[in-house]
């Protein structure tokens, strides 16, 4: 059994930072203490100067397998997400074929177990016509993240708009509702009022198409099924400031039926940015009008905003060009974002502390998950080391994702990832990886 010793790490975990050592025995983490003697069977990793964190999970993901593989796999994706310290993630339903049986999920799994360095688990999609085989999961509660409903258009058949199938839902789920929220009429009516104008449509037009008032009536409806059936809903990357109105902050997160997430790319970029990058950040919902990135970062630090993920979504950049209408919509991120944070901590927006709780504690405890998110005795050794006076800069040899491009290249990040360890194992160090391991499925306590 393999055995690791960090020394005189500064330590992140549950609201405070202190030097520590971490013993690590298998795929566990054994001891956390002030000073752990070395045992001659244990590998020591001299921690000094450095932060150790734990694994950041990402509950939203495309990793495009299957049908999309020439765009992304779950190996590739997986392998750029440990780069990053993402140790585990929770991957979308709108693959070919869709994620609308447990057969087809489980599939999923079969794949992910065969391929992923990274934790995995997969969402089970819900269509207006499968609501018999999407409740099947009430019988899997343990083993699956969750339920997931586009209440926006999606890849295949996955858009629900059928009010008598949300209500099966909303009603006899008995584990997570995660929903992407935009009001497919309001995008519609959008759509025609632009083109009736003559002007060719760029992607300048796409927060005007897909606008704050989509979102906001698509997570007001969503809010109110979950209020009817006292459901377990989850909306996904709030990227609104009229959306932050549904949502309070008073209730600790364990005692929320209704929580939010808010993606990296809604706080770092704006719809100013379109004029550098076009196409490269067109994505649903829409990066939108500068005052949305400021009212989502106030309500991330007052806790309105539950956690932060990435909607990891790569494609081809030749599937990024106009036109408008054939640009694909998604970029890809898991690579960097806790670097991203870790640049929004560099210059005061927020602390360590607060990136390790929105992006791990945060996570685990909506999800329930089991035995991760924290630095505990007794957890999984899901660990990054991070050394904040390390820079980064992103270039095209050290993109991981198997699109080879990244709206971040030539980011000077101030931090960088030097390890990340999975279940015990460092599975990325320094640009190598060690691909003889394979990530486990995530286990939830429901």
């Amino acid at each position: 059994m393999q055995k690791y010793l960090f020394k005189n790490i500064q330590l992140v975990n549950e609201g405070e930072i202190k030097t520590a050592d971490i013993l690590i025995s298998g795929d566990r983490i054994e001891k956390i203490g002030a000073k752990i003697d070395t045992k001659s069977n244990v590998q020591e990793i001299n921690g000094e100067g450095k932060f150790l964190l734990p694994g950041a999970i990402d509950d939203q993901v495309h990793f495009r397998e299957p049908g999309f593989t020439h765009k992304a796999n779950i190996y590739t994706e997986s392998r750029a997400a440990v780069a990053g310290g993402v140790t585990s993630f929770m991957e979308m339903p709108n693959t070919i074929p869709n994620a609308l049986t447990i057969n087809l999920l489980e599939d999923k799994y079969t794949i992910a177990k065969q391929n992923s360095l990274a934790n995995y688990s997969f969402f089970m999609g819900v269509s207006n016509d499968n609501a018999d085989e999407a409740l099947r999961v009430n019988d899997f509660k343990n083993d699956i993240c969750g339920l997931k409903i586009f209440m926006g258009s999606s890849t295949g058949n996955m858009l629900v708009d059928n009010h008598s199938t949300l209500n099966r839902i909303f009603s006899e789920s008995e584990i997570l509702i995660a929903t992407h929220c935009e009001d497919e009429r309001i995008i519609k009516a959008n759509y025609e009022a632009q083109q009736k104008t003559g002007e060719i449509l760029t992607v300048k037009h796409h927060p005007i198409i897909r606008n704050d008032e989509a979102c906001f009536e698509s997570s007001l409806i969503a809010i109110q099924f979950a209020k009817k059936y006292n459901s377990r809903l989850h909306i996904l990357h709030i990227s609104t400031e009229k959306e932050l109105q549904l949502f309070g902050n008073m209730l600790p997160l364990k005692d929320k039926k209704i929580t939010a997430e808010v993606c990296v790319h809604h706080l770092h970029f704006t719809a100013d940015d379109y004029e550098q990058l076009g196409y490269k950040i067109k994505c649903n919902p829409a990066i939108k009008a500068a005052h949305n990135k400021k009212a989502l970062w106030e309500a991330l630090l007052d806790d309105r905003l539950d956690l932060i993920a990435t909607d990891h979504a790569p494609h081809l950049l030749s599937e990024k060009a106009p036109p408008y209408e054939k640009a694909h919509a998604g970029l890809p991120l898991v690579q960097h974002s806790i670097q991203l944070m870790l640049y929004y901590q560099s210059i005061g927006k927020i602390s360590l502390e607060k990136i390790v709780q929105k992006m791990s504690h945060a996570v685990a405890d909506c999800f329930q998950i089991k035995d991760r998110g924290y630095i505990r005795e007794g957890y999984f050794a899901d660990l990054v080391v991070a050394n904040l006076n390390r820079p980064y800069r992103v270039s095209e040899e050290n993109i991981y994702y198997k699109c080879g491009w990244s709206p971040l290249e030539g980011f000077n990040f101030p931090a960088t990832i030097e390890q990340t360890m999975v279940n015990g194992n460092i599975v990325y160090e320094n640009g190598r990886f060690n691909e003889s391991y394979r990530g486990k499925r995530l286990s939830f306590n429901r």
